[in-house]
């Protein structure tokens, strides 16, 4: 299953971003394509409930009938390094430092892996708390 998702970023790496040759010596890799690696690792911690987009994300995926995998995530590169800005919403009664933790593990990594580039930071912002799971076991003890 992990081999899976790997490939898979391969092929969004491969599609969704600009990668242009300067001088036959650089390759520039387009912030869209860091900022779907971002979000895929983000994705697979455990303890986040959703990606914190704000209100032109969500408008944009309910249009386009897909989910952006880039969305709550914010990414600023130069040549040889990068910095991402991670909004999320965490489940309820989950260790919030251990989610951010683990979103910075894993960010850095899945981005300094595929890209070659070094990630310097990893900001982390926690725009919330859900409490779905919360209700929902309300809900099914009340009956």
């Amino acid at each position: 299953m992990e081999e899976n998702k790997e490939k898979e970023l391969e092929l969004v790496a491969e599609n969704v971003g600009e990668v242009a040759l300067e001088n036959n010596t650089n390759i520039k890799i387009a912030d869209d394509v860091i900022a779907v690696i971002a979000g895929v690792a983000v994705s697979e911690v455990p303890g986040v409930a959703e990606m914190s987009g704000g209100f032109a994300g969500g408008i944009s995926e309910v249009l386009s009938g897909k989910k952006n995998l880039s969305k709550g995530i914010k990414v600023e590169s130069g040549e040889k390094e990068t910095k991402i800005d991670v909004n999320i919403i965490v489940e309820y009664g989950i260790r919030i430092p251990d989610v951010a933790f683990e979103i910075q593990n894993r960010v850095k990594k899945a981005v300094e892996s595929m890209t070659g580039l070094k990630v310097v930071e990893v900001n982390v912002h926690v725009q919330g708390v859900s409490t779905e799971n919360m209700e929902n076991n309300k809900t099914e003890n009340n009956d």
